[in-house]
């Protein structure tokens, strides 16, 4: 994994590139890629790349960036793994093309001047790249079709600013003015949704999409992957296929096996983040066939749970004896929380009120020596594993004949929100304002804020411009729309949203605050392309049915273990803390320390 910058002075009126605008961007990530750094600019001073490496793929220096073609001067800085890099090399092989390095970022130079802008097409991994065209005298970003990788951008009509990081863009000289959609996302959902950050100045590429600029401007972000499409399109070929047979767990088992095996490809060791939970049990027990040594494996566990069903240690030591993993449990306390808040809250790229378990664990990952460890993100999405899968097609289906009268709703919350807030959450009062459709249950079902309460916690001025820019419930229809069953329905909510926006964004800087590359077999274009015909099932497998499907089967503490979701002890941890209250319950008083360190950067 690692850190990229580009500077592209397009505009008449811009400067050329400064060096040093760029170097400090681009050092601003070095826990990204501590390995080896780099900077490259044209002759002419209009473009800058620089790059700062975390080497997994092709060590030493030859896979260093940023990476140009003599032959053509095309140049890349890049961030990310591509799996299929060999398997795509050979075919680039086939067709001519000459290579000089074991490098996929070689691999992703030459698929670029082979096919274009096209060359997404081609790629499995997670990824955020800029490629300068020389012939074309243009500036190409791409970033992967699930949004693992994160890619920012500050555009002042003359010159484009390109970073792996939102903080590290900040050193540059660009409008850092908060950005009213993004504080209304954070205190509504707990994260900024793309395209928003909490500057106003800068955006992220959204996922799946790429986007060209050259001497005329930046154009739109184009997509070339969507996951709701996807879903539709194996609805409809589903609905074609009437009477098939639906997909064994054996199927879908070899499918995430193929995936597990693509993303062990790395010239390091890879380990994995072990919990006592049916998605990273299940992992471990397939990534352990695709090594000659003993798999890597990290617990992360927390002393206040010690002795209670919520302790992850005992069982993850059991599966780590199973499969002979090499295995390490990582304790941690308030105290240690404490101590380490400070850091946390400055690796922490943009507000989120999740993350701090992956701090600590990729924190262990370090301390036992990997640079890439396979986390099981990404189950509960593919396979319903959340509360939401169930509570909101069942909140949307009982309530949604209220939704032709939304006076009905908003006097109920008007009346009764007071009385509730005493004895219940907020929420309750908006049952027939925000459960009377999928987008609405959705929100009221991951909201951290009601809508009605966020003048309470940020200027109202400010939330009605971030309102109206963020449109929640149109956004949210958006992502389902063409969408026919529950089960599509939500997991296209959850992964666009809580995936994307957070988990996803959360593992990327929580990892690489230590310098560790997170992969997530779980999600992967390819694999959700493979399983989008399951997911459109009328009865989708359960997590703990694909577990019995694989060598974790066979373990019975594992499989007897009731879901208990990953908790972090983060309010009793703030409420320990010297001279230390929260006044909100929950992540609220989490949530506003965090809010007040972004806005005061």
């Amino acid at each position: 994994m690692c850190g990229v910058v580009a500077i592209y002075a397009y505009g008449r009126r811009a400067a050329p590139v400064d060096t040093a605008d760029l170097i400090r961007i681009r050092d601003a990530m070095i826990h990204r890629g501590p390995d080896a750094e780099g900077v490259w600019l044209s002759d002419d001073r209009r473009v800058g790349l620089g790059h700062r490496r975390l080497a997994i793929i092709a060590v030493d220096a030859s896979g260093n960036q940023p990476m140009r073609i003599v032959d053509t001067g095309t140049c890349i800085t890049f961030n990310g793994e591509i799996y299929n890099f060999r398997e795509l090399r050979r075919s680039l092989e086939q067709r001519g093309r000459v290579f000089r390095t074991d490098s996929d970022t070689e691999v992703l130079l030459q698929a670029y001047d082979e096919f274009g802008p096209r060359m997404v097409e081609h790629l499995r991994g997670m990824y955020a790249f800029a490629i300068w065209d020389p012939r074309k005298q243009g500036l190409f970003l791409a970033r992967d079709p699930i949004g693992v990788k994160p890619l920012y951008y500050h555009d002042d009509g003359d010159t484009l600013h390109v970073a792996s990081q939102v903080k590290a863009l900040l050193k540059g000289d660009i409008d850092s003015a908060i950005d009213p959609a993004g504080c209304v996302s954070f205190f509504l959902l707990g994260y900024v949704a793309e395209p928003f950050t909490i500057r106003r100045g800068i955006k992220a590429l959204p996922a799946g999409h790429t986007m060209w600029i050259d001497a005329a401007g930046a154009s739109a972000p184009r997509p070339f992957f969507s996951i709701r499409d996807v879903l539709r399109e194996a609805e409809e070929a589903g609905a074609r296929a009437n009477g098939a047979a639906p997909a064994s767990d054996a199927f879908i088992v070899e499918r995430i096996k193929q995936s597990v095996g693509a993303h062990m490809v790395a010239d390091v060791p890879v380990g994995l983040f072990l919990s006592a939970g049916l998605d990273s049990t299940s992992l471990a027990s397939l990534a352990a066939q695709y090594t000659n040594q003993p798999l890597r494996t990290v617990t992360l566990a927390f002393r206040e749970y010690a002795g209670t069903d919520l302790d992850e240690a005992p069982i993850a030591e059991e599966v780590a004896r199973a499969f002979r993993t090499e295995h390490r449990t990582e304790r941690v306390q308030g105290s240690d929380f404490l101590a380490e808040r400070a850091q946390v809250l400055a690796a922490m790229d943009q507000p989120s009120t999740d993350g701090v378990n992956t701090y600590f664990v990729s924190k262990a990952a370090a301390r036992a020596g990997l640079k890439v460890a396979l986390s099981g993100v990404g189950g509960d999405e593919l396979f319903g594993g959340y509360p939401s899968y169930a509570q909101v097609p069942r909140l949307a289906h009982a309530l949604g004949g209220f939704g032709a009268f939304p006076g009905f709703g908003r006097a109920v919350r008007a009346v009764s929100a007071g009385a509730i807030q005493h004895f219940a959450s907020p929420k309750y009062a908006g049952l027939f304002e925000y459960g009377t459709s999928f987008e609405d249950a959705y929100l009221l079902r991951r909201a951290l804020y009601m809508p009605w309460e966020l003048p309470e916690v940020l200027d109202p001025d400010l939330v009605r411009a971030g309102w109206v820019a963020l449109r929640p419930s149109i956004s949210l229809g958006e992502t389902i729309a063409g969408l026919g069953h529950d089960h599509t329905k939500v997991a296209a909510l959850e992964m666009n949203w809580y995936m994307r926006n957070q988990l996803l964004r959360d593992t990327d800087w929580a990892g690489m605050a230590h310098s560790l590359e997170v992969r997530t077999p779980l999600v992967d274009g390819t694999l959700l392309t493979e399983l989008a015909g399951v997911l459109a099932q009328d009865r989708v497998p359960s997590k703990r049915e694909i577990a019995a499907a694989t060598p974790v089967g066979r373990i019975d503490a594992v499989m007897a273990r009731a879901k208990t979701g990953f908790t972090v002890p983060v309010r009793q941890w703030l409420l320990e803390g010297a001279g230390q209250t929260v006044g909100d319950r929950g992540l609220r008083g989490w949530a506003k320390l965090v809010f007040e360190h972004h806005a005061n950067l």
